[in-house]
């Protein structure tokens, strides 16, 4: 096998359970992101995320080959970006990077993956968020899309990974592994900023969400939305629904 690493090129690439087009959606790769190559066919990749170990098939017209120190360079100083959005121009023209995407930390205009150099065609956008709950809020109204990670359409697992990498915090993908991180609260104890965790009928962690204070939870459902939070669970503000049954509560 002569490919063995690569880094996402385009600006949001999907991961598929199954090497086809119709397959489920099941993560979504961002621009400068590492994956493993661990099996190749005529027209796809399976891949491994550097960043969160996650597994899938992808298009290998949007990676990037890269040689290992090259994937040790990228990653030396590497950052996410929190801006909404940055332009920059590539080998392949301008291109559209979304929050979330990674890029070098270093506030140089111009930077190189590998092989191909990219320049900011802007400045660096906003400061830095002063709060994981501020950056949460930034996503207010985002689609809700199952193996999204954008403002274009996110889940709720991936929006918890999405605003904690900003803050050098690496969850895992889905909302089951998730919990497994952290320090379990007691309601009586719940923060702003804590983690809630939700269990279906099924008995499956299946829904997560993070406190802006006691009373009230930021979470993906339909939307990025604000409910209200109670010991049971959550209560949709719209229609007064409960919709989501409490499983526990964790601190990072």
């Amino acid at each position: 096998m002569s490919r063995i690493h690569a880094f996402c090129k385009a600006s949001i690439a999907p991961v598929r359970a199954e090497a086809s087009d119709r397959s489920e959606l099941v993560t979504q790769l961002l621009f400068g992101e590492i994956v493993e190559i661990l099996e190749i066919t005529d027209q796809w990749l399976r891949v491994r995320s550097f960043m969160d170990g996650y597994e899938g098939w992808i298009d290998p017209k949007q990676v990037q080959d890269l040689r290992e120190k090259e994937v040790s360079r990228w990653l030396d100083g590497l950052v996410v970006e929190h801006s909404e959005f940055r332009i920059v121009e590539g080998p392949e023209g301008k291109q559209t990077l979304p929050k979330g995407c990674f890029r070098p930390g270093d506030g140089e205009e111009t930077f190189q993956i590998g092989k191909s150099a990219y320049r900011f065609l802007d400045d660096e956008g906003d400061a830095d968020p002063d709060s994981l709950i501020d950056f949460a809020l930034t996503y207010l109204n985002a689609p809700y899309l199952w193996g999204g990670k954008t403002m274009f359409g996110i889940d709720c697992s991936g929006f918890m990974q999405q605003i904690h990498r900003v803050f050098a915090y690496q969850l895992p993908r889905d909302a089951s592994q998730q919990v497994e991180l952290g320090q379990e609260v007691e309601f009586e104890d719940r923060e702003a900023g804590d983690l809630a965790f939700f269990i279906s009928e099924s008995g499956n962690i299946h829904h997560v969400g993070l406190l802006i204070n006691k009373d009230e939870i930021i979470h993906a459902h339909g939307y990025v939305r604000i409910d209200d939070f109670n010991q049971q669970g959550i209560t949709r503000k719209i229609d007064g629904v409960h919709s989501h049954k409490l499983h526990s509560i964790k601190r990072l």
